[in-house]
């Protein structure tokens, strides 16, 4: 009788674990379920290892600033369309209102890699393109959206890339960070993929440049998936940040109908692109201000009002 137990113990433990693999691979087919096959986590290490092998950040030569150019109008048009008001509070701080704008974002519009690209790359025009032609779009065109509501609500933003080492790595991520006058810093907003932000243990809210310095440290970091129940665990956002951490991208200027390219009055300065020292960069063009000085792409945002 022993044996007999022993042997369907067997049997019912080799049945659950088939029954185990199976619900993973099919699940993991599902074009809707957000953790691959990466959420293994089996690169996580080495490309933290290759963010820890990277040069340092320092100052250097290149003399910019970032600048935001508030068009009141525009402002106001975008304001009274998406009913921002109805969000927040007046009284909510900055980030507040920017976690409920990131939440509209992210609740009304999933990710997806459009088959049809907008004709009109501004708040209005995307939020329009997702009612009538495609209900999703990817991370460039979610920040596109996202920095326009929160220019409209009065909050410095701006979109960021942010870049692998491997150059025959095709795959890049789209944030936003938001400058918090109230904490003199930036912190990273993202509305794709359901929405995240994150803190460090603490729960302060970090910045991309925090993120990737947590990384190299080895210092746990909590992440917000759809802005909720924070989770220090490796799941497959932690480790594709890890990959997209490596340098970074933005406009030195940012403004309404940033890259709507038939708006000839837009200024696109330049890009400014930040990397680690004895990083060359690729694909990026000329007219680009190249720099290793973290503390100058992280400082304090300029406003100019139209």
């Amino acid at each position: 009788m022993r044996k007999l137990y022993s042997i369907l113990r067997g049997f019912f433990a080799i049945i659950g674990i088939l029954s185990s693999v199976a619900i993973i691979l099919f699940w993991a087919k599902r074009d809707d379920f957000t953790i691959s096959v990466d959420s293994l986590y089996s690169l996580y290490e080495q490309r933290v290892d290759t963010l820890r092998a990277a040069g340092s950040f320092e100052p250097d030569t290149a003399n910019f600033s970032f600048t935001i150019i508030q068009d009141t109008l525009q402002a106001k048009k975008i304001k009274e369309y998406f009913c921002l008001d109805t969000l927040y509070s007046g009284s909510d701080d900055t980030w507040t209102k920017a976690l409920a704008i990131g939440n509209f974002v992210a609740t009304n519009i999933p990710h997806a890699n459009q088959t049809k690209w907008p004709e009109q790359k501004n708040a209005i025009g995307l939020w329009e393109y997702t009612r009538d032609v495609e209900p999703a779009f990817n991370c460039r065109l979610h920040s596109i959206l996202m920095f326009e509501l929160l220019l409209a609500a009065d909050i410095p933003a701006r979109f960021v890339t942010c870049l692998p080492q491997d150059k025959d790595d095709n795959d890049c991520h789209v944030v936003n960070e938001v400058w918090l006058p109230e904490k003199q810093k930036w912190v990273m907003l993202d509305t794709d993929m359901g929405g995240h932000y994150v803190t460090d243990k603490q729960g302060n809210l970090l910045s991309l440049r925090e993120i990737r310095e947590h990384y190299v440290g080895g210092k746990k970091m909590l992440m917000y998936p759809e802005f909720k129940n924070g989770s220090s665990k490796m799941n497959y956002y932690y480790a594709y940040l890890a990959k997209d951490t490596y340098w970074f991208q933005c406009w030195g200027t940012m403004s309404y109908f940033q890259e709507e390219w038939n708006k000839e009055d837009v200024v696109r300065n330049s890009y400014i692109v930040l990397v680690p020292k004895g990083f060359e960069p690729f694909n990026i063009g000329g007219g680009n201000t190249i720099t290793t000085n973290a503390d100058l792409f992280w400082s304090e945002p300029k406003i100019l009002l139209k």
